[in-house]
Order: structure tokens, then C-alpha cells, then sequence
């Protein structure tokens, strides 16, 4: 399996498939690689990257949990494009990797050719920050991915009214292992401490900002026309402060769309070819 070790000493896994145009993609916050494999077989024609942040997935933890932020993970994903060799790249980021997205967008543009922000802007509204902090660093009480699947279509329904048991049984798999004992986070729980610790701290960065940098930058939105995480309103200004900016609102999906949505596949393959 592929890794690579960071300048600090973490080995971070990452995939690499796939051969054209590369494309590197951005997990949401608890997520890992397997966030993007419903889009992965509509791009056939784009090298696919992904990675696992550290703690996520089947990366290392990292013992001082304040290394769980947006500057970190960024400078990590940076150090995996140098391990590739790879310039220039398009990125699609859903919810926390839109926001590394950003940060990359106002520390190394120049490494970025084109960007998709999945349902997320740099406002986060209130309820979905709600919604998040009851779930994540939680153990889950589910004991199988069959129990899971039904909590998840149970919690999820309003906001992804028709999605079939099957695709959530496979986001319980994506999100947890299976063990004797139960379901397992495949993550740090780790990582709800560093989100309240960089609260209290005030060290969340202001995400206007980062967002500005992609003003020269072909740049799509996607929203899903049911999210509690990126609002109307949001998305409105954001068209306010990058005039160049594309976006859709994907029907029947909150946050976030899976990305084999036939509009989310629009809007993408507007962005990439805008290049």
C-alpha cells in the first residue's frame, strides 16, 4: 500500500489510480480515501489522488492532537503533491477539504489549476457545526454495518429523502470498522478535542480570506439544496467575491452530495474544463 512520511515524521496513506489530467481529492473532516469512491468510476479519463489526513483513516495519529487543523493538513498535502512530483493539480474538496483547499489556494496557488468546494464555503452555519459536534470523536453505539446503515438512513433521511439503505451501508463502512466488540471510528476521537481546544483558542482562521486567494483560480460549488452546512446566503456572496465562480444546488442531498449526482458530475467537468 502506498505512504508517504511527512517532515515530521508521519506516515500518511495515500491512492494514486487512474492516468490523464491528475485530480486531488479532499476528504471531509472524519473521512478517509473512501470519500470519493462514488465519483471515482465516472472520471476514468483523470489520474484520481487521494489521501488519508493524519488520523484519519489508515494514516498515523498523531499524538499532540493540535496538529489536527486546516494550516497542517494543508502543508501535509503539499508534501504529498512534492512525493509525487506532480506541479500543478485540479482539487475537489467536500466539507473539510474544501476548506484545506482554500488554505492551499492562499498558500500556494500556483499549485492549484482548478478547484471544486463540495457543500462547504468559509461560513459555517450554526447548525451544522451542531450537527458535527454531536457526532464526531463519539464511538458509535451501532454494533454492526447493517445496524449502523439503518441509524444512518434514520438520521439522514430529511435531508437525502430516497437514498436506498445500501449506499449508507456503505458509508458505515467507509466511517467505521467492524470488530468484535462492535463498530470502531476509523479515525482519531482525538480529533473532537483539537475542533473544541482550536474554538476556545480562537485559532480558527478566517476562511474569507483563504477564500479570496481562489479569485484568479477557476473555482465550481456545489451545494446540496438541503445543507445545514453551507447556506444560500453563503453561497451568495461567495459569487459576490469571485465573479468567475460556477455553482449547482444538487436536489435531494444535504451535506454533502455524494458527487455521482449527474449535477454534481456537471459542475465538475465544467470546472475541469474550464482549464
Amino acid at each position: 500500500m502506498p505512504f508517504f512520511t511527512t517532515t515530521d515524521g508521519k506516515k500518511l496513506y495515500f491512492e494514486d489510480t487512474g492516468s490523464g489530467i491528475p485530480v486531488f481529492c479532499l476528504a471531509g473532516l472524519t473521512r478517509n480515501t473512501q470519500d470519493f469512491s462514488f465519483l471515482a468510476p465516472q472520471m476514468t479519463d483523470h489520474r484520481m489522488i487521494a489521501m488519508d489526513y493524519r488520523g484519519r483513516g489508515q494514516s498515523d495519529y498523531d499524538p499532540d492532537h493540535s496538529n489536527y487543523n486546516v494550516l497542517r493538513e494543508a502543508h501535509d498535502a503539499i508534501e504529498l503533491l512534492d512525493h509525487l512530483g506532480l506541479e500543478r493539480v485540479s482539487v475537489i474538496g467536500t466539507s473539510r477539504g474544501g476548506l484545506i483547499a482554500m488554505a492551499l489556494a492562499a498558500s500556494h496557488p500556483e499549485r492549484l489549476a482548478a478547484v471544486v468546494l463540495n457543500d462547504i464555503g468559509p461560513v459555517i452555519d450554526t447548525s451544522g457545526i451542531a450537527k458535527i459536534m454531536d457526532y464526531v470523536g463519539k464511538q458509535p453505539v451501532s454494533k454492526t454495518y447493517d445496524d449502523a446503515a439503518r441509524a444512518l438512513q434514520h438520521m439522514m433521511q430529511a435531508h437525502f429523502p430516497g437514498v436506498p439503505l445500501q449506499r449508507w451501508r456503505q458509508m458505515a463502512e467507509f466511517q467505521n470498522e467492524e470488530t468484535p466488540q462492535g463498530l470502531k471510528l476509523r479515525y482519531d476521537p482525538s480529533l473532537r478535542t483539537a475542533l473544541l481546544d482550536q474554538a476556545a483558542a480562537g485559532a480558527i482562521p478566517d476562511m474569507w480570506l483563504f477564500f479570496e486567494a481562489l479569485r484568479n483560480i477557476p473555482t465550481g460549488v456545489i451545494r446540496g439544496e438541503n445543507s445545514d452546512v453551507l447556506s444560500e446566503q453563503t453561497l451568495a456572496e461567495m459569487h459576490d467575491r469571485h465573479p468567475g465562480l460556477v455553482s449547482v444546488s444538487v436536489p435531494d442531498r444535504g451535506h454533502a452530495p455524494f458527487l455521482d449526482e449527474p449535477e454534481s458530475l456537471d459542475l465538475i467537468r465544467k470546472t475541469l474544463d474550464a482549464l
